[in-house]
């Protein structure tokens, strides 16, 4: 009752409709936004996890980049790249349970532009069906006007996953092109 009485008092009948619009214009701002990617990959869910978890195999889809960590939950872990002396990614490990699943934050550290998006979360989740294995990446917590830069790599990197784990070669993608080149 005191709040309604507040309102009565302090907000107006001329006055409702600029707050009623106030409070839209925050629900919209703090909105998060989802995306979801999947693929079906032709491996075993522990040669997929050690593709996502070893720097060396994760360089090979990855457009040259590298991911170290001890891989333990609540660790960190850095996804770095020859070309870029700041790194790329940093984060932590949230829930680390192989070979089904690993939910880390995602913090895109490449530039400030990107960096002042703040912190999202990517989660892999791996599912064997039958000879191969689904695999959904999910990018979530990320702001309704997000820079498509931090999500729009997803398809060239779980293509490339699929190609290294299914013929043993790199694919070429304008990712792959622009930013990594044949590994050694």
């Amino acid at each position: 009752m005191p709040i309604r009485l507040i309102h009565d008092r302090w907000v107006s009948k001329y006055t409702e409709t600029w707050a009623a619009g106030l409070v839209d214009l925050k629900r919209d701002l703090e909105t998060r936004v989802e995306k979801v990617f999947e693929i079906y990959i032709r491996t075993t869910p522990q040669r997929l996890w050690q593709a996502i978890t070893d720097p060396e195999t994760r360089a090979r889809f990855q457009f040259g980049a590298r991911v170290e960590s001890d891989w333990v939950t609540g660790s960190a872990y850095r996804v770095t790249h020859d070309g870029v002396p700041g790194g790329l990614i940093e984060g932590e490990n949230l829930e680390v349970d192989p070979p089904r699943r690993l939910v880390q934050t995602y913090h895109a550290i490449w530039d400030d532009d990107v960096a002042r998006q703040g912190v999202s979360r990517v989660t892999w989740e791996i599912e064997q069906v039958d000879d191969s294995c689904g695999l959904v990446v999910r990018h979530d917590q990320l702001a309704a006007d997000a820079d498509a830069h931090l999500y729009g790599g997803w398809p060239m990197i779980l293509s490339g996953v699929k190609t290294w784990l299914e013929t043993g070669r790199e694919l070429t993608t304008p990712g792959s092109l622009m930013y990594g080149g044949e590994t050694s």
